[in-house]
C-alpha cells in the first residue's frame, strides 16, 4: 500500500534580522491542494534563519499529526534550509545545528524530502508568519482567526492549481507548438545570436542588430491549429497558477515593478507569460518600434581579473589598461553597427570612461543615471569570494541564499537592487521609446534588466555569464512585452 503523502509550506521571516521575528507553516493535501493545517507563532527577537528553520519544524510537527507514516514533501525559499537539511551543505551556524536536529527527528529519515521554490510559490506560509509577527506587535500570539478570508481564499486556490496534474504529451506538442504560432502571429521571433528570445517581439523594422528568425515563425504558423485547443485549456489552467500569472517574485515587496515569479510570469510593466497571448490576442496593434536597450557592462578595473567584489560603495577604481582597450574595442563595434542614438551611464568612474570612450566615437553626448550604478557590497568590498567567506560566513550563506539578504556591514540586498533597478527601466523606457540607447553598467543592473524581461526567478543571477565590456540587449514594447536579444556579446574583443 502507498504511503500517504503530505506537502508541508513553511516559512520565517524577522523585522530586522535579528528583530521581531514570526513564522508560519502549512500542510496541504497534494492531490487536491486543500489546506488540512497551518501553525504559526511570534517567537520574540531572533534571526531569519532561526525563524525559517522553526517554522519548519512546525509544519513537520503539524503534519505528523495528522499522518505520522506520511511521506511528506517540504517546500520552502530558504535555499539555507533547504539545502542544509538535504545534507548538502554543512550546518556551521551554533544556533542552527540544533534546530536541524529538532527538524531531522520529527519523522524518520528517508521519509521527508525537501524541495526550495520561489517566494511567490510559497505565499500562505508566508502570509502567516507575517501574520505572526503582526500579532507579536499588537503583544499577542497569533490565531487562526488572524488569517483573512480573501488571502486565505487565495492560497486555496493556488494549492488547488498547483496540485492539478500537468499538461500531458511530448514537450512542444501542443503547448509550445502553439506558443510559437502565437508568437508568429503577433509578430514575435526567437533572437539570433547568443541572446535568448524573450516573449517579446522582433519584426523587420527591428533595430538591425538583432534581427528576427523568420523560420521559427514559418514553422509556428504551420503548428497553429493543431496545437491550439489544447494550448488554450493548459493556459487556462496555468493562469491560476502562482508563479505563472501572477508576478511577485521572491521579492514581494517590489510586486508591481519587478516580479520575478519563476519562468514564463508576468513580469510588469514589461514582460508577458510565455506560451500566452498578449492582452490584445493574436492579432493586436501596431506597437510601433521598441525603446531598445543595449547593455553594456563596463571594462576591466584592475579589481576585475582578480573577481573582487567592487560596487557603489568602494573605491570607485578607473579602468585599467586591459579595460581602456576594451571601451575602445566595443566603441570601434557600436560604431560599425551605426545604431545608438543616445547614451546612458552609470555615475561610477569605471563606467563613465566607458560610456565617454564610446560617445567620443558615436559623435554623442553621455547622461549620467544614479539608478544604473552596481550594488552597494558594504564590508564585502575590494574582497575576493574566498575572503568573503573566511571572514563572514554566515552572512554570505545568507546573501546566497535570500535576495533580501544584505551584505556584512548593511549593503544593498538583491531585492533592493531590483527595486532600484526596475524604477530607472521605467523611466529610461518611458522616456526613449522607439530609440535604441545604450546603457553602461554594471554586472548586476545588466543581469536584473535580463532576469526580470525573462520573468526569471532571483537565483538566475548566480546562472549568467557577464564579461567586462560584454554587449546584452533587450526591446520593450508598448503593449507592455520584453524580448531579450542579446547576452554576453564578446565578439568584437577577439
Amino acid at each position: 500500500m502507498t504511503a500517504r503523502e503530505l506537502i508541508v509550506e513553511a516559512d520565517g521571516g524577522s523585522r530586522g534580522n535579528p528583530g521581531p521575528a514570526g513564522y508560519g507553516a502549512v500542510v496541504l493535501d497534494p492531490a487536491t491542494g486543500e489546506t488540512l493545517a497551518e501553525a504559526a507563532e511570534y517567537i520574540g527577537v531572533a534571526t531569519n534563519n532561526v525563524a525559517e528553520y522553526k517554522g519548519l519544524i512546525a509544519g513537520l510537527k503539524a503534519a505528523r499529526e495528522l499522518f505520522p507514516d506520511a511521506a511528506v514533501h517540504v517546500r520552502m525559499d530558504s535555499k539555507l534550509v533547504v539545502e542544509q537539511m538535504s545534507g548538502r551543505w554543512k550546518i556551521k551556524h551554533p544556533d542552527m545545528k540544533p534546530l536541524a536536529a529538532e527538524a531531522g527527528r520529527v519523522y524518520p529519515a528517508g521519509q521527508v524530502r525537501y524541495e526550495w521554490i520561489p517566494r511567490e510559490r510559497n505565499k500562505h506560509a508566508d502570509r502567516l508568519a507575517n501574520e505572526a509577527m503582526d500579532a507579536g506587535k499588537q503583544g499577542r500570539q497569533w490565531q487562526p482567526s488572524d488569517s483573512t478570508g480573501s488571502f486565505a481564499a487565495r492560497d486555496a486556490a493556488a494549492a488547488r492549481a498547483a496540485a492539478a496534474p500537468p499538461p500531458s504529451g511530448p514537450p512542444g506538442d501542443a503547448t509550445a507548438g502553439a506558443a510559437r504560432a502565437r508568437a508568429a502571429l503577433t509578430g514575435t521571433g526567437a533572437a539570433r545570436g547568443t541572446g535568448t528570445a524573450g516573449s517579446g517581439h522582433a519584426g523587420p523594422s527591428d533595430d538591425a542588430l538583432f534581427p528576427a528568425d523568420e523560420a521559427v515563425a514559418a514553422q509556428a504558423r504551420a503548428s497553429l491549429a493543431a496545437a491550439g485547443t489544447a494550448e488554450r485549456e493548459s493556459a487556462a489552467a496555468a493562469r491560476s497558477v502562482p508563479g505563472v500569472a501572477e508576478a511577485s517574485g521572491d521579492f514581494e515587496a517590489e510586486a508591481a515593478t519587478e516580479g520575478h515569479a519563476g519562468h514564463g510570469a508576468r513580469v510588469r510593466p514589461h514582460a508577458a507569460p510565455a506560451g500566452e497571448a498578449p492582452a490584445q490576442g493574436w492579432t493586436g496593434p501596431d506597437m510601433g518600434a521598441p525603446a531598445t536597450f543595449v547593455l553594456l557592462r563596463h571594462g576591466e578595473t584592475a579589481l576585475t581579473p582578480e573577481k573582487r567584489f567592487s560596487g557603489s560603495g568602494g573605491t570607485d577604481p578607473e579602468l585599467s589598461a586591459a579595460g581602456l582597450r576594451q571601451a575602445e574595442a566595443v566603441a570601434a563595434a557600436l560604431a560599425a553597427r551605426g545604431t545608438i542614438q543616445e547614451i546612458v551611464s552609470s555615475p561610477l568612474t569605471r563606467c563613465r570612461q566607458t560610456a565617454e570612450t564610446v560617445a567620443a566615437r558615436l559623435g554623442l553626448s553621455v547622461r549620467i543615471e544614479e539608478g544604473l550604478r552596481e550594488t552597494d557590497f558594504g564590508a564585502w568590498e575590494g574582497l575576493t569570494f574566498a575572503e568573503v567567506r573566511e571572514r563572514h560566513a554566515e552572512d554570505l550563506d545568507a546573501w546566497l541564499a535570500s535576495p533580501k539578504a544584505e551584505p556584512t556591514g548593511g549593503g544593498e540586498s538583491f531585492a533592493t537592487v531590483a527595486r532600484r533597478v526596475a524604477a530607472t527601466r521605467d523611466r529610461l523606457t518611458a522616456a526613449h521609446a522607439g530609440r535604441t540607447v545604450l546603457l553602461v553598467t554594471h554586472v548586476t543592473p545588466i543581469k536584473t534588466l535580463i532576469r526580470l524581461a525573462l520573468g526569471a526567478p532571483p537565483e538566475s543571477l548566480f546562472r549568467m555569464e557577464l564579461s567586462a565590456a560584454s554587449l546584452s540587449a533587450v526591446a520593450y514594447y508598448a503593449d507592455g512585452n520584453a524580448s531579450v536579444r542579446l547576452l554576453n556579446d564578446t565578439a568584437h574583443l577577439r
